[in-house]
C-alpha cells in the first residue's frame, strides 16, 4: 500500500517556478476529519493570490487548493461511506491548511458535501467554488427576486457565467458585461438578455434599458469599476462586491458620501461550504448533464503518470484539473 502521494506544494510567495510536484505522506484524518481521494481540483484566482503573496494567514511550505472534488477515501468517525461522492471548499484549504492540489486532501467533515453525478470529473472539479459563491452572491449578497434586473460587471468569467444562469433560472432580467465585443454573442447564447460592451462606462448604456438603473449588480472586476457599476443602480438597489479580476481590492481614500450614490446600498460576499446547500449542488449537476443548462467553456489539465501536466479544453462551469495516472 502506498504511503505516499503527489502534491503541488508552494515553497514561498513568488514566481510560479517555486510551486513544485513533490511526493509527500498521504495525511491521515483525525476525529471530525475526512481524507478525500482528490479527481479534480478548481483552479481559482485565490491561489494566484496566494502565490503572489497577497494572502492573509498563510504558512508555507503549503499545498495550494482551496476546493477539491473526489471520493471519500477514509473518515474515522464511520459517518461518510468509502466511494461517497463529494465536493470540498474553503475553511482555510490551501492556506492554514493542505488544499486541494494533490492526489489526497483532509478537511474537516462539516465543510465536506455529498453529491450523485456521472458527468466527467473535469467537469465536476470545477464546480463547488464557482456555485457556491454564484449562489451566495445573489441570494445573501444580492436577495435578487423573480422579476427584478441584474447587471453582472465581468460577466464572461466562469463565475459570471454561473451567475448568469442562476439568476435567469429564478426569472431575473440579466444585463451581463465584455470587454471583448467578439464574446456579445457568447453571453447571448448564455442566456443573457441584454450583452454590453464594457467601454468603462457601463451606467448610461445601462439606464439606456433601465433609466431608473437596476435592481441589482454584481460587481467581479474590482474597485476600478465599481463606482461606475453603483451608478447603474437605482435608489434602493443593491451592489454586491464578490470579484476582484482586476487585482485591485481597496478603495484609497474612500469617502462614503461622495463614493456611494445616494440611496444605492453596497453588500459583499465571501462565503464557504455551508453556504452552499446539498440540494442546491445537486439540482445544478442534474441540470447540466440533463442538457437544461450550458456550461461555461474552459481549459483544464490532466496529470500523466510521469510527466508534468498537459492542457485539455472541456466544458466546465470554471477551470479545473484533474489527476490521473
Amino acid at each position: 500500500m502506498d504511503t505516499t502521494m503527489r502534491a503541488a506544494v508552494l515553497e514561498a510567495p513568488g514566481p510560479v517556478e517555486l510551486l513544485r510536484v513533490v511526493r509527500l505522506p498521504k495525511p491521515e484524518p483525525t476525529p471530525g476529519w475526512v481524507r478525500i481521494k482528490v479527481e479534480a481540483f478548481g483552479l481559482n484566482r485565490s491561489e494566484l493570490h496566494t502565490r503572489l503573496g497577497l494572502a492573509e494567514g498563510v504558512t508555507f511550505p503549503r499545498v495550494l487548493g482551496i476546493e477539491a472534488t473526489g471520493t471519500v477515501d477514509l473518515d474515522p468517525d464511520g459517518v461518510l461511506r468509502p466511494g461517497q461522492q463529494v465536493m470540498t471548499m474553503m475553511g482555510g484549504m490551501g492556506r492554514t491548511f493542505d488544499g486541494g492540489y494533490a492526489e489526497y486532501t483532509v478537511v474537516p467533515r462539516e465543510q465536506v458535501i455529498p453529491f450523485a453525478s456521472e458527468l466527467p470529473w473535469e467537469v465536476l472539479g470545477a464546480v463547488p467554488e464557482t456555485l457556491q459563491t454564484a449562489y451566495g452572491s445573489i441570494t445573501v449578497g444580492l436577495n435578487l427576486r423573480p422579476g427584478q434586473s441584474l447587471l453582472i460587471r465581468g460577466g464572461t468569467s466562469a463565475l459570471g457565467l454561473v451567475v448568469a444562469t442562476l439568476a435567469k433560472d429564478l426569472g431575473a432580467t440579466v444585463l451581463s458585461t465584455t470587454r471583448d465585443p467578439d464574446r456579445l454573442g457568447a453571453l447571448a447564447e448564455h442566456g443573457v438578455d441584454h450583452p454590453l460592451v464594457d467601454d468603462g462606462k457601463v451606467a448610461a448604456q445601462v439606464r439606456e434599458i433601465f433609466p431608473a438603473g437596476v435592481d441589482a449588480a454584481l460587481e467581479l472586476v474590482g474597485t476600478p469599476t465599481l463606482p461606475d457599476t453603483l451608478a447603474a443602480a437605482r435608489v434602493h438597489g443593491t451592489v454586491c462586491f464578490t470579484g476582484m479580476l482586476s487585482n485591485q481590492w481597496t478603495v484609497p481614500d474612500f469617502y462614503p458620501i461622495g463614493y456611494l450614490p445616494r440611496g444605492v446600498r453596497l453588500s459583499a460576499y465571501g462565503g464557504e461550504a455551508g453556504d452552499l446547500p446539498a440540494e442546491v449542488l445537486q439540482r445544478y449537476l442534474d441540470r447540466i448533464a440533463a442538457g437544461e443548462i450550458t456550461a461555461a467553456r474552459s481549459t483544464s489539465t490532466r496529470w500523466t503518470r510521469s510527466g508534468p501536466p498537459t492542457a485539455t479544453s472541456s466544458t466546465a462551469t470554471g477551470s479545473a484539473s484533474s489527476w490521473s495516472g
